[in-house]
């Protein structure tokens, strides 16, 4: 298992945005990830009347390309190169908002395509076995200066 101390030094998301707490499990293709943020009442994304809502869930499955993307990197003796969201498609919410899920988030994402142009991915976000969040995500290169 890989901690969260691990997890931040692999993506840019820091402090409480970053939304992951464990790597349970990954491998070049496919990365498993749990967490507890959601129940966090100084959440980063919680809206103004205190609630969590399922939108956010895709920045959860985001995160999850992210890190394995550092992880996949970091294998390779290298750092994951930056890259930015420029796509959700097939998103599927399950439920309205988090704020009463009792126990940890666990998402999985699995490698679509890998290129020179950038990288898809399915992912999923589930709660004690129930599926909350699903869709696809593409991250392109940033362009370096």
């Amino acid at each position: 298992m890989i901690g969260r101390a691990a997890i931040l030094a692999l993506i840019p998301h820091q402090g409480a945005m970053c939304l992951w707490d464990e790597v349970l499990a990954w491998d070049a293709g496919t990365i498993r990830l749990r967490a507890h943020s959601h129940r966090d009442p100084a959440h980063p994304l919680r809206a103004a009347d205190g609630r969590l809502h399922a939108v956010h869930l895709c920045e959860y499955g985001a995160q999850a390309l992210a890190v394995h993307g550092g992880l996949r990197a970091q294998a390779g003796g290298g750092v994951a190169r930056p890259g930015l969201l420029v796509a959700l498609r097939g998103v599927e919410l399950q439920v309205a908002c988090l704020d009463d899920l009792p126990d940890a988030l666990e998402g999985t994402a699995e490698v679509l395509v890998d290129s020179e142009a950038g990288w898809q991915y399915a992912f999923r976000i589930q709660h004690a076995g129930t599926l909350l969040a699903s869709g696809r995500a593409a991250v392109m290169p940033q362009r370096q200066p």
